[in-house]
């Protein structure tokens, strides 16, 4: 059967964005979802997002990496907003479920603010700083990081002993006067991508947690893009946590 499908990117990070509601997707089909971010073979993304009825909430967002595994997406996130947006589901505020839990977000001046799960735990150690945004993330500073070969350096520390068998997201940083450049290898993908939503969230809380800013809105350069960080600190850790950035359609298509 025609299969009907958006594309959406947030800051270089792509998803095929489906309507779901009626279920007229096999959610078990994790051969179909790889052929189709296939980006020789497929319509080629860094994910699928399905948007699905909630019994309360706005809707719900099924969030599938490349590879057919699930996480959460921070921009996935924020992209799905503004499909449920196009589709007439909300306005210019939302409440959705994710595989992390509820989120809020809202649309102001062309972007969308995504708000993130609470941020208590952060793991410190001599060269690395390892936190969980909805999704696990190693953060490491790197002086190299125009001309590092992120593929090969994320994958070593991905699949390395200190992880196991589920992996972690790997974020590189280099400070940038008052923002971060950020490079990011992602699991699922495997391989570089040119943004990451919940990397980028974890990135800016590490900077303030180890005193590389004092700001509690932290500017994040991705390859693809301006992103930013907003949160408030507190004596339990972080909340108030928002994910900010713009949020584009690409195109609509039918497959096959």
């Amino acid at each position: 059967m025609p299969l009907s499908f958006f594309k959406y990117q947030g800051t270089g990070n792509d998803f095929i964005m489906i309507d779901n509601r009626d279920n007229v997707f096999f959610k078990n089909d994790t051969k179909l979802i790889k052929q189709l971010c296939n980006r020789k073979f497929g319509i080629g993304a860094d994910g699928l997002i399905l948007l699905e009825n909630h019994p309360e909430l706005d809707f719900t967002m099924i969030y599938y990496n490349a590879d057919g595994t699930s996480s959460m997406c921070g921009n996935g996130g924020r992209c799905v907003v503004a499909f449920a947006n196009q589709l007439g589901i909300i306005d210019d505020k939302a409440k959705f479920e994710a595989i992390d839990g509820p989120h809020e977000a809202h649309i102001k001046d062309g972007l969308v603010h995504l708000k993130m799960n609470d941020v208590d735990t952060i793991i410190e150690q001599d060269d690395y700083v390892f936190i969980n945004t909805g999704s696990p993330h190693h953060i490491e500073f790197r002086e190299d990081l125009k001309t590092l070969d992120v593929k090969t350096e994320g994958s070593r520390i991905r699949y390395s002993s200190r992880y196991g068998q589920s992996g972690s997201n790997i974020n590189f940083v280099s400070p940038q006067g008052n923002a971060f450049d950020v490079r990011t290898y992602e699991r699922g993908v495997e391989d570089e991508t040119l943004s990451c939503g919940t990397g980028v969230t974890a990135v800016a809380l590490a900077m303030h947690y180890l005193g590389k800013t004092d700001q509690n809105t932290v500017k994040i350069n991705a390859v693809g893009g301006k992103l930013n960080v907003s949160f408030k600190k507190t004596d339990r850790g972080y909340t108030d946590i928002y994910l900010i950035g713009a949020a584009n359609f690409v195109f609509t298509g039918i497959w096959p």
